[in-house]
């Protein structure tokens, strides 16, 4: 097994819920999250700009990243090409377009026969699939690229075969057990197929979100797993903000579900005291990923509080070089950190809405 594929089937937790994406949603932009031009400060821009140039330079030559023995995990390079495309590059285009396009060619390289997007055989390799799936998704959804499209659609496929009777997902493409960590990548990454014009089936999507509310208890945030008890039925951070996300994602935009989460969120916003906010979970850019994502989504006072918050928190935690690091590899760590700071750029549809299907 790749130790990155163990580090994130211990390390990743997150949440989804709520309504078939293959339903007609509101365009999410049409939602009071307003960009106002002032959360790039100079200073952000600056680190942006350092933190993809020690990116790029980590690219190994197979076109993978990670460091180490994590240099073929497909997670990390998935999302290291979100954190290039966040800055408006694409094969073609932009200063790391080449970087983006390597990438790329990594994952349909490493691409099985049975659609799963990754040479891991690991009991973590749902993760690396669901976030390369998520980075095809986004590539298809703006170069129509007809290999992306065709590896894509394989990718899909077996994320449907792999749902298990919960409606879930878990560490392996077998329909067995189910978790919300896994769960969450596989979601987003079919709403980003959607919005790409991939089929997405309804049932699929229906079946996620009856395991998913089961999730959600009764303080706002969300559990690791469905009715397993209290250790796997706590609320926390982590896949609270990714349950409160995929509500987004999945078309809910509006209702208690929301308001409760966003609200459980809110007490790990950057800078609040400890004891309330975020100095209390682990997997610190896991949360924030999908935190954000979840503010921008919810927008109004919600984003316009949380953004400045973590910015100016992971502008204090950048290393001289430009990178960030912490749990999993300083790749991942940087990935994430330069995905969340670049939100105001909207470079991404799946977090706008805006693609074709949506």
């Amino acid at each position: 097994m790749k130790r990155v594929s163990r580090i994130f089937a211990t390390a990743i937790v997150g949440a989804i819920s709520a309504s078939a994406l293959a339903q007609e949603a509101p365009a999410v932009a049409d939602r009071p999250n307003q960009v106002t031009g002032e959360e790039l400060t100079p200073a952000t821009k600056q680190a942006i700009e350092r933190g993809l140039q020690w990116l790029a330079k980590r690219q190994m030559n197979d076109g993978s990243f990670g460091g180490g023995g994590m240099s073929a995990q497909s997670a990390v390079t998935s999302l290291a090409a979100l954190a290039f495309m966040s800055s408006g590059s694409l094969p073609e285009r932009g200063p790391y377009g080449s970087n983006v396009q390597r990438c790329a060619d990594y994952i349909i390289n490493s691409s099985q026969r049975s659609g799963l997007l990754s040479a891991d055989a690991s009991h973590g390799v749902m993760y690396s699939h669901g976030f390369a799936t998520l980075f095809l998704a986004e590539l298809y959804g703006m170069n129509r690229d007809e290999r992306v499209g065709e590896t894509l659609s394989r990718a899909v496929r077996l994320i449907r075969q792999a749902q298990n009777e919960e409606g879930g997902w878990r560490y392996t493409p077998m329909p067995l057990d189910a978790d919300i960590s896994v769960t969450i990548c596989q979601v987003m990454a079919l709403r980003a197929a959607r919005d790409a014009g991939i089929k997405v089936d309804r049932e699929v999507i229906e079946r996620a979100i009856e395991y998913v509310r089961r999730c959600q208890n009764p303080d706002g945030g969300f559990s690791y797993m469905a009715n397993r008890g209290f250790s796997s039925g706590s609320s926390g951070f982590e896949r609270s903000a990714a349950g409160v996300a995929t509500l987004y994602y999945a078309g809910i935009f509006e209702g208690n579900d929301l308001k409760r989460g966003l609200e459980y969120i809110n007490r790990f916003r950057p800078g609040r005291q400890r004891g309330q906010g975020q100095q209390q979970f682990g997997h610190y850019y896991y949360g924030h990923y999908y935190a954000a994502q979840a503010m921008f989504l919810a927008g109004g006072d919600y984003w316009r509080d949380w953004y400045p918050a973590v910015r100016d928190e992971l502008l204090s935690r950048q290393r001289a070089d430009g990178h960030w690091d912490g749990e999993v590899s300083d790749e991942y760590c940087t990935a994430v950190a330069l995905i969340v700071l670049q939100m105001p750029n909207r470079y991404l549809p799946v977090f706008t809405g805006k693609g074709p299907g949506g």
